[in-house]
């Protein structure tokens, strides 16, 4: 390896502790290592601590490695701008869960197998998301984890196809549309199954549904799925992705999710099991 970015989430790796132990390794073995914090206010401290430091977009470009030091939400971050440009992803848990990530904190040294060609990559499907208004797409967007759609203590009436056939409709409290990498976080918190994230399907779960029976769906990697909202009249919601920017929904617009084109590549280290990992952070539950 030539090049490693390090991302840190300030909040979480106060005082870039865990950054600054990556930098020493890494300078140590030769490789030119930038620091790259997910929020613009934390380049100020980089600086401060004398580690180099470059916009994140730009340094994702060519690089061999991405390294995110926090929770799930910070190597989602990272993992929607290394998508495009094909850059590997090593999450470090610094957050409470940590699905996504790799490495726990206390692991710090199995950078070395890394280095030293120790390591696989597994790639992830993510979702392409477009609202459809009047014939035209408003928003459009990408994900790792899953597609949210929400009213805002509001039910919603919604319909949802597959590939243009009737799926369900409810009225509820939103959907989401899920990743297997997404299905242990709000999916599952939503009633939805857990999978194995390295395979390929599309899961839907309604939201607190007023249905006597409602159930997720699991769907084909390849369809496309379409959300039509009700008349919303004076009701309010909106559509995220991987909790990221809310876009404002109308009245009959339908939101289009489907299989993207990029993946994420997460590096592999640890020899445990994906199982083995949920029950150690769901506490066997």
């Amino acid at each position: 390896m030539k090049k490693i970015v390090l991302c840190p989430n300030p909040a979480r790796d106060v005082g870039f502790e865990y950054t600054k132990k990556y930098y020493e390794i890494l300078s140590g073995r030769g490789i030119d290592v930038c620091v790259c914090p997910i929020f613009e206010n934390g380049a100020g401290e980089i600086a401060a601590e004398g580690l180099r430091f470059s916009p994140l977009d730009a340094a994702l470009d060519g690089a061999d490695m991405a390294v995110a030091f926090g929770g799930d939400g910070t190597i989602l971050r990272v993992s929607r701008l290394s998508a495009p440009v094909g850059t590997p992803v090593l999450g470090v848990n610094l957050g409470k869960k940590g699905f996504i990530a790799e490495l726990e904190r206390d692991e710090t040294d199995m950078i070395l197998k890394a280095l030293d060609g120790e390591n696989t990559f597994e790639n992830r499907m993510m979702l392409d998301v477009s609202v459809i208004r009047n014939g035209e797409a408003v928003y459009s967007d990408y994900a790792l984890n899953e597609v949210f759609i929400n009213g805002i203590a509001r039910s919603l009436d919604i319909t949802v196809t597959s590939d243009g056939k009737h799926v369900i409709s409810f009225s509820g409290d939103g959907v989401v549309i899920a990743t297997p990498t997404g299905s242990t976080a709000y999916s599952m918190a939503a009633g939805g199954p857990i999978m194995e994230p390295a395979i390929e399907n599309i899961i839907m779960t309604p939201i607190c549904a007023h249905m006597l029976m409602s159930r997720s769906y699991i769907l084909s990697a390849g369809a496309v799925l379409g959300v039509t909202l009700g008349n919303l009249g004076s009701k309010a919601a909106y559509i995220s992705a991987d909790g990221g920017r809310m876009f404002d929904l109308s009245s009959e617009d339908t939101v289009e999710v489907r299989r993207s084109k990029f993946v994420t590549r997460l590096v592999k280290l640890s020899n445990k099991t994906f199982y083995e990992k949920v029950s150690e952070k769901l506490g066997g539950r």
